[in-house]
Order: structure tokens, then sequence, then C-alpha cells
């Protein structure tokens, strides 16, 4: 897919998630069409029908910063879905990107991840881990170097048990990954990865269709761990400078609480199994 078809196909996937009552409008009655009409659309961001069908149709247009942020308004969109959309817009460069390389991370960063205290772990743009302190693979086994983490979150039946926000957190990962697709409509890897979750999961398949985008510094992590119970966890994502996406996700728990007592046990069990 290139930039305008993935452009079509979110300003048409916004554009049926708005009823006429959502921008003003009189929904006049039976509708054939799901949401707001192109017409409509089209109307209230001021320009054409014809243009904005074909925009929606990916035939070769490339918007102006006006129009964009003009239809932003009317499909209500936020600040990350704003950038997004702006993004798609963007025809893409001509220069071949560099050859693909395994991605590692620096020793220093290594030892920052294995001096933190609390569990912590480093994963790229695609959301596969690349490397884990020992809270981090107590905390689940699938925060080890290697595997996905939206894989795991869909595929993996004990990572599902783990999560009792596990509704929240794959719509939150969904709409992550969504939103850097849109700079990287040419990896193959992450093409694949949407693939093959499309055909193996119809949750994901789901969400993948909503075109949600959320870029997330951070929230709460609800767990219910096998071994040490309920963990209420914050955590932080921080982006590793000089990278090409590593993000450094680390948790922690709200001081002198039940939480923060179940994952010092954890940090015990796991200090004794490392033995």
């Amino acid at each position: 897919m290139d930039n305008h078809e993935a452009l079509g196909g979110y300003l048409r996937a916004r554009r049926e998630q708005l009823e006429p009552e959502d921008v003003g409008l009189i929904s006049g009655g039976r509708r054939r069409v799901r949401g707001l009409r192109r017409e409509e659309v089209a109307m209230l961001a001021g320009i054409s029908t014809d243009y904005y069908v074909r925009l929606e149709q990916g035939r070769n247009q490339t918007p102006s910063t006006q129009v964009l942020d003009a239809l932003a308004a009317v499909l209500r969109l936020d600040a990350d879905s704003i950038a997004y959309l702006h993004a798609l817009a963007t025809p893409p460069t001509s220069a071949r990107r560099p050859a693909r390389r395994r991605e590692r991370v620096s020793a220093g960063t290594l030892r920052f991840l294995d001096a933190l205290p609390m569990p912590a772990l480093i994963h790229d743009r695609r959301f596969t881990v690349l490397a884990a302190n020992r809270m981090a693979t107590a905390l689940s086994p699938n925060n080890s170097p290697g595997i996905n983490l939206l894989r795991a979150v869909f595929l993996d039946a004990d990572e599902r048990e783990l999560h009792r926000d596990w509704s929240r957190v794959t719509t939150d990962a969904v709409a992550g990954i969504r939103a850097v697709s849109a700079t990287h409509l040419d990896d193959e890897v992450l093409t694949a990865l949407v693939g093959e979750l499309s055909i193996a999961s119809a949750v994901f398949r789901q969400l993948w269709a909503r075109h949600d985008v959320h870029l997330r510094t951070g929230g709460t992590s609800l767990l219910d761990h096998p071994e040490v119970g309920p963990l209420d966890l914050r955590h932080e994502k921080l982006t590793v400078a000089g990278t090409d996406g590593q993000t450094l996700v680390a948790y922690h728990a709200e001081p002198n609480s039940p939480s923060a007592d179940a994952l010092q046990l954890l940090g015990t069990l796991a200090a004794h199994a490392r033995r």
C-alpha cells in the first residue's frame, strides 16, 4: 500500500465512525451509508466533493496543509491522529533506505537497564523486545529479547490472562503500531506482522480496521501475576536517543502500596531463581 491508498483508507475509516449529529448536521432519517457521507465531509471542509472522492480513492492527490487541517477538524481528530494524517499525506522520499541491519542496544544502555531496580525493557518500533532486565522477564516471560509484544498479547493465552485490562491493552497497542506505520509503509517486517495478526486474531483485525492512532508515553498496567497476585503498576515509555524508534519501558508501583510489596516479592523470587 502506498501513501495515497493509506490516506484514502484512513479518511474513509474516520468518516464512517462519525454520525451527522457529531458534526452539527441533521441525519434526515434512514441513511444508506454508515457514518458521514462523502459530500458532507467535503462541504464541512470547504472542498469540492469530487476532490474529496479522489482523496478517498487514493488517486494521486497531495492535499495542502490547509486542506488536511480542515479535514482533521471535520473528522474530530486529536493531536496524534492529526500528525498521522499529515504523515500519510507526505510523499515518500525517493532516496534509497540503507540496508536493514540487526538492531542492537548500546552497551551503556544495557548497563543502565540492568541497574534499574524495577522491571524494564527496550523494544523497537515494531514492539519486538531487544533487551530486558531480570525483573521484566519475571513480570512476564514474553518480556524477553526476540519476542514481539504485539504478537504475544494477541496470540499467547498466558499473556492474555496476565492482563486484567486486556481489552484496553490491545486497543492501545494497535493504535500505537498504527501510528508507527504511517512513516514506515515500506517496512516489510511490520507489514508481515500486521498480516499475520489480521489472519490469526479477529480482535486485532477489528481494531486495525478502526484506524485509531495514539502515541502513549505512559499509563497504568493492571496485572494478575501467577506468583505474586494483583499488581497495579505505572509504566513509563522513554525514547532512546540516537536510535530508530527504540523505546525503554519501565514499570513501578505506588510507594508503600500492596503492589509495591508484591513487586518487591517478585524481585526476591527472580533473584533466587537466578542462583
